[in-house]
């Protein structure tokens, strides 16, 4: 009985999260208009969307203790990274090539070398400095790295002179139907209709339908934290290894939903560059922040060998699989049905390994000893 509650409220906390999300999409779309294709989809969308990760982070590393909990934290990014960079652009590509009844779709190689290469670079800089004793400067360094990526892609980029009108007009709407409209739309989680209702969009109103989305994700993400330790609790593994899975997936669902809608839209390189760049904010501020504000406040974290064990496996195999994914992007004409169904194999793989190695399946301990191996000859 146990399970099925938690995995109701896995249900329930995910679709509050993708209902949140539609508001933050409306929002960053409007404040994020004077942004170019890929710079948009690379920062505000995939900051917005990676909420989630974060809130998850912060509530494993709070309020289930500093072991576990950074952990858990880890699990969720990681597995989140693995399912945007495979799962998440898999699928866009599917939709984009049934929906405009193509062979393949074309990716900015230029975003993919952008994105891609700065995604491995962090993931190497995790794996070589995170260890066994975790301290508020290595937060702080992963923040750093954030901050140098969006500065450079700010920087350069290039305005879009056809977005410049802020089209900031404040209609009124006194309406009282509209008015009851809007509070049912708010009980309905529809928090675009409740909080702009048919006024204009402006910055203003922008920021406030970003603030609320954000809040109800905050919120889910921590009763999604909660149904996973009770179904890690129920089943017998550890919360690490549901995080990686179902946290991870859960907390994606955002990056799925911006990017599929910038599929259906035509608009290629934010689908991919939001996956992408979503998984970079991941890594460098997802896990940066919590580590750097809890070494702040209550000093080093400590993990045990044997957690350890586990998150060197994952952030290896996260390394080896983004580099698989940066390959098939990167070369030949476009991305088609076999490049999709490759990525999407990729990821099956990863979760069978993530279960067998949870249950300690013999056939799994080859593949895990020769990534500590790796590890050893990296550090």
């Amino acid at each position: 009985m146990e399970i099925v509650l938690a995995l109701g409220l896995v249900v329930l906390t995910t679709w509050v999260i993708a209902k949140a999300c539609d508001g933050f999409e409306a929002a960053a779309d409007y404040l994020g208009r004077n942004l170019t294709e890929g710079v948009k989809g690379a920062t505000i969308n995939a900051i917005g969307s990676s909420m989630p990760e974060l809130f998850v982070t912060f509530t494993f590393l709070f309020i289930y203790s500093n072991t576990t909990g950074f952990a858990g934290g880890i699990g969720t990014t990681a597995g989140s990274a693995v399912f945007n960079t495979m799962v998440i652009p898999a699928v866009s590509i599917l939709v984009a090539l049934k929906m405009f009844n193509l062979s393949s779709v074309d990716v900015s190689k230029k975003v993919i070398l952008r994105d891609g290469l700065m995604l491995i670079a962090a993931e190497f800089i995790l794996i070589v400095t995170i260890g066994e004793k975790l301290a508020w400067w290595h937060g702080l360094m992963l923040m750093l790295l954030y901050f140098g990526y969006a500065g450079y892609m700010l920087l350069s980029m290039k305005k879009n002179p056809e977005n410049e009108d802020d089209g900031e007009d404040d209609g009124e709407d006194d309406d009282e139907d509209a008015n009851s409209n809007r509070v049912m739309s708010f009980f309905k989680l529809d928090l675009e209709n409740a909080i702009i209702g048919t006024n204009n969009m402006t910055t203003g109103n922008s920021w406030i339908l970003l603030a609320t989305s954000t809040t109800f994700i905050a919120i889910a993400c921590y009763f999604l934290v909660e149904a996973a330790e009770i179904f890690a609790t129920e089943i017998g593994i550890a919360s690490y290894f549901v995080a990686v899975i179902i946290v991870a997936a859960a907390s994606s669902v955002p990056d799925t939903i911006l990017s599929m809608k910038d599929a259906k839209k035509g608009n290629y390189d934010d689908a991919v560059s939001n996956a992408l760049g979503s998984n970079i904010f991941d890594i460098c501020f997802a896990l940066g922040l919590p580590l750097f504000l809890y070494g702040i406040i209550y000093g080093p974290i400590t993990i045990p060998q044997n957690v350890v064990s586990d998150i060197v496996e994952l952030r290896l195999l996260l390394l080896f699989l983004t580099i698989g994914s940066f390959f098939i992007f990167f070369f030949g004409n476009g991305m088609g049905k076999k490049k999709a169904y490759a990525l999407l194999s990729m990821y099956s793989f990863f979760t069978i390994f993530i279960i067998a190695r949870a249950y300690e399946m013999p056939w799994a301990e080859p593949i895990a000893n020769s990534l500590h191996a790796i590890q050893q000859f990296l550090q």
